[in-house]
């Protein structure tokens, strides 16, 4: 009867073991959680307020790609790459 006794008892320990230990796993978690969001916030605060103290950046309008003769055959190629004088 003892040994029975003592192995629930030693069970019923580990069970509280393993409580404690998800606890304070629980609690690890959302106080590195709570610390990345307070970073983020800080984070984005000192861009806004870096972007908002810069001049605007001129930005160069995009230009359209011409279009290679698409319509060209292989010969008309390599007729202009002799005339590029690109041996081939």
């Amino acid at each position: 009867m003892e040994k029975s006794g003592k192995h629930e008892a030693s069970a019923q320990f580990a069970k509280l073991q393993r409580a404690e230990d998800a606890k304070k796993a629980a609690s690890e978690y959302e106080t590195a959680a709570a610390a990345l969001r307070a970073k983020t916030e800080r984070l984005k605060a000192l861009r806004l307020a870096r972007d908002a103290a810069a001049p605007p950046v001129a930005v160069a309008p995009k230009r359209k790609a011409k279009k290679k003769g698409a319509s060209g055959t292989l010969s008309d190629w390599l007729d202009g790459q002799d005339k590029e004088g690109r041996n081939g």
